[in-house]
């Protein structure tokens, strides 16, 4: 479609870039995204509109698209806050294009405008290689959070102290590697979320939960990470208020992301073990429950993927067949209709 066309076609309807990146970002708040995933949209479609200008949104064709994005991979030089300007990688590449094409395909929907971003081939990025958590390095990382780096002294020997954030840490560490949450949804937990008599802990819908895409889900903790969050919870003037965060920080405030993965990182820097944040508990907590029996089907519900796209993925690296789960859990053949 050239742009005659699409400039008579919508003679009648005209709206800036502006107002339609306005009020895609407010469709998308109210949708139940995550603020996180809205920041970003916002973020790559600004960048967007100031490099081809505040026009009518009718008027991009696919070529304005494909040029933006092969101009992002070849000539735009990042502004990094150390420096560096190095190309984008191909998976922000990948993320300038998702945005383009949620934005374009809400358009699509509210208008019945042509969406350009439609005729674009994504962009193609590597698959980052899944590492996990041995069963040395989780035993590492709970001395870690119990004690102190060893001390010496010139008046007395060496020495360790117990930690006074001990309890909390513990709790942190094993719900992570029991449940598989998310940093962001291990944040939003409050007390009444988690049932400590049966392990069920509830991932609220909506951002308030944290909850990637808003949608809430139902996942476990067993009996000792159980008693580590019964513990911790113990200790805290306010562990049995419903409302009261599940964990908080420094100055009896919520955790967020950043100051989770501060701590993880410390953790890990602690325990002498390199790569070590909250995301990685979660890639842990998936490798081992298909090696130990799980199917990739309660799997994914557990970890709140859409598809079974991701849980594939962690299935070939467990050496689990899919198609042999399937086969098994088949009513249809199962049942021999």
């Amino acid at each position: 479609m050239n742009r005659s066309t699409l400039s008579s076609s919508n003679k009648k309807f005209t709206l800036s870039i502006s107002k339609a990146i306005d009020g895609f970002l407010k469709f998308k708040v109210a949708e139940g995204l995550s603020q996180r995933t809205v920041d970003s949209y916002e973020y790559y479609l600004n960048q967007w509109m100031n490099h081809i200008g505040d026009q009518d949104v009718a008027k991009i064709i696919s070529s304005d698209l494909t040029n933006y994005l092969a101009w992002m991979r070849t000539e735009y030089k990042p502004k990094r806050w150390n420096g560096n300007e190095d190309p984008l990688s191909a998976k922000s590449l990948r993320n300038v294009y998702i945005a383009l094409r949620a934005f374009y395909t809400w358009l699509n929907k509210e208008f019945n405008l042509p969406n350009p971003a439609k005729e674009i081939t994504p962009p193609k990025f590597p698959q980052h290689v899944i590492q996990t958590f041995s069963k040395e390095d989780i035993e590492k990382l709970i001395k870690a959070c119990i004690y102190s780096r060893e001390a010496q002294t010139e008046q007395r020997h060496k020495f360790v102290m117990r930690r006074p954030s001990a309890n909390r840490d513990q709790a942190i560490v094993l719900t992570l590697l029991d449940t598989g949450l998310r940093a962001t949804e291990l944040c939003s937990l409050t007390v009444e979320d988690v049932d400590l008599k049966t392990g069920k802990v509830n991932v609220r819908h909506g951002v308030g939960g944290g909850a990637k895409g808003g949608k809430g889900r139902v996942t476990y903790l067993g009996k000792v990470a159980r008693k580590a969050v019964w513990r911790y919870l113990a200790t805290r003037e306010d562990g049995s208020d419903p409302k009261a965060p599940l964990f908080i920080s420094a100055g009896d405030r919520p955790f967020n992301r950043d100051s989770l993965r501060i701590l993880i990182r410390r953790l890990g820097e602690r325990a002498q073990i390199t790569h070590v944040h909250p995301h990685k508990f979660r890639h842990t907590f998936a490798i081992t429950y298909l090696r130990s029996g799980g199917d990739v089907f309660t799997l994914q519900s557990l970890l709140g993927h859409g598809s079974l796209d991701m849980v594939r993925h962690y299935a070939q690296i467990a050496e689990v067949d899919v198609e042999n789960a399937h086969r098994k859990a088949s009513p249809v053949d199962n049942w021999r209709l």
